[in-house]
Formats: structure tokens, sequence, C-alpha cells
């Protein structure tokens, strides 16, 4: 335990922490944060020749204009092959416990490496995509572990915080707006949205129902119930974190919610009544003002990005 902490803050003693977030940043023992490896991460997030046909890289879909994420409801991969979820935000994704909507994956080192193998993705093996970086000429002699641990090392200095929600945290009482500080009481209270978005990356990291893509007596996808197999997780979906929420457009986990507003219409409902529809939700019955300070909140949560040392 004392290596792993010791080796945990002296990496991050190179990153600046926002505003916001736990200055201890869980990192493995076995992969330490350097400046080489994070340079050499951010130089293979934006490698288009990790795909087949050369014509996508990590940051393709998890544009850094638009908060790690896209503006499409649903991936979209090589040669235009559309997938059948959200692209994820990697915001904050150094503290993630588990990895992709259905929590498949349990380490940033694995999950790094799937996009590139998955056939609606980049479609490549990692034997070809080593070949193809080598074709380059413009990488070092690089093996599976170390393009793991190059590229998981760059996710995790992708970090969001210092919002002004954060700052009044902090202690400002001013950085909230009015309207926006009405919207964090209901976030707290009334719409309990605080139940599953908590902690300082505004969210639980579990699994939750809320009905997103249950029709006619089914679910589109069964969510988390594909990983466990248990009836009670069909349709549930890890909980996202809301941070930079106004710039992550359309929302859920299959990209169905347009709108900041969308997603309050939606919670405000009780989500869609489903055999395992998650307790949490019930009908709110917010007036048209408090939903629209909740939305000011919301949008609140937009504050600074880094990435990198």
């Amino acid at each position: 335990m004392r290596a792993f902490l010791f080796l945990a803050l002296a990496a991050f003693a190179q990153v600046r922490i926002p505003v916001g977030l736990d200055a201890f940043v869980p990192v493995p023992d076995d992969n330490p944060m350097t400046g080489e490896k994070v340079t050499l991460g951010r130089r293979l997030f934006l490698e288009k020749a990790l795909s087949r046909d050369g014509s996508i890289s990590c940051a393709t879909c998890h544009d850094p204009e638009r908060a790690y994420t896209d503006a499409k409801p649903l991936s979209v991969g090589v040669a235009g092959k559309r997938g059948s979820r959200r692209v994820p935000s990697i915001l904050n994704r150094a503290y993630g416990k588990t990895f992709f909507w259905d929590g498949r994956i349990g380490a940033l080192e694995e999950q790094v490496l799937q996009p590139i193998v998955n056939p609606l993705e980049m479609d490549l093996t990692i034997e070809e995509a080593l070949a193809r970086l080598r074709q380059t000429g413009r990488y070092p002699a690089l093996d599976e572990r170390s393009l793991s641990h190059a590229l998981s090392s760059y996710v995790r200095s992708i970090l969001s915080g210092n919002s002004a929600y954060d700052r009044y945290v902090a202690g400002d009482r001013l950085a909230l707006p009015v309207e926006a500080l009405a919207g964090l009481r209901l976030f707290r209270g009334k719409a309990n949205c605080a139940a599953c978005h908590l902690g300082p990356n505004l969210s639980d990291e579990q699994f939750h129902n809320t009905g997103i893509g249950f029709r006619d007596g089914v679910f589109s996808d069964a969510g988390r119930n594909l990983v466990t197999k248990r009836p009670e997780d069909r349709g549930a979906f890890k909980t996202p974190t809301l941070r930079q929420m106004a710039e992550r457009a359309p929302y859920m986990h299959n990209g169905s919610l347009a709108t900041i507003e969308d997603v309050i219409e939606h919670y405000d409902k009780g989500g869609v009544a489903n055999p395992h529809l998650d307790a949490e939700l019930q009908p709110l019955r917010l007036t048209v003002e408090e939903k629209r300070a909740l939305g000011q909140f919301l949008r609140a949560l937009s504050g600074e990005v880094r990435e990198g040392l």
C-alpha cells in the first residue's frame, strides 16, 4: 500500500489538479505516470494509423473541443460503421472504477486498447496496430504493454474541474449565480440528482436503470445485464459524470436526449416505467422555474479541462 500511495502521489505531483477534484488520483503501481509516457500517449491518441482505413484516431470520437466526446447519438467508426451506444466522455477517468457504459472492463490499461480492436471502431488487431506504428517511423519500439501504458497515462491526465460549482463549494459564495444556486438546492433535494451524481466527479460509478431504450416491453440494449447476466441489471447503465455537461450533447447511453432540458424532462416524469426501474426514480413535478434553475446549475458544472503534464 505504501508503494502504491507513493507512486500515485509522485506521478500526480506533476499534474495540476483542478479545484473540485480529489488531490489523490489512483495510479497503478505497474504504470506510474511519467512525462515521457503521457507525451507519447497524446501522440498515439491523435494517430489515425491506428485505424484500418486511416480515417479516425481516438480524438475523432473523443474530441477535446467537445469535452472528449462527439456530437453523434451513436459512435461511428471506420468506413462509417455505426455502433450501438453513444461515445462516452473520458473526462476524469483517472478516478474510474469500471469502464464503458456497461462496466465490462475494470482497468484503464485494458480499456484503451478496446477501441483499436473493435471491428465497429478502429478495426485492427494489436499486432497490426503495432506494425502500423513501426512503419510510420515516428515512434519508439512499442509492444502491447507500452502501447497500453502510454495511452492510459495520457487519458489519466485529462481532468475537468474548477467550475463555478467547484469554486462555490470551495468557499466562494458568489461563484454561482442566484438561479444556478437554486438549481443546486434542487439537485441535492427535490430533484434527487445527488442520489447518483455525487462525489468530486459527480458519479457514483454504479449502474442504474432509468428506462432509456425500453419500448414495447423490451430494452433495445440490455446494458449491465450483458456483463452480469442478472435479470435485475437489464437496462442498467453506468452513471456518467456531469462535468462539462453543456458541451456534451446528446445525452444518455444511446444519445436519445438532445438537450439538457430533455434530460430534465425525462427525470421529471420519473424515467420510463419498466420491471427493474431504479427505485430512486419517481415523478418530480418540478415547476417551469425549477426546471430552468436546474438547467442553469447543470451548465455551471462546465469549468476548466486540462490534459498532459
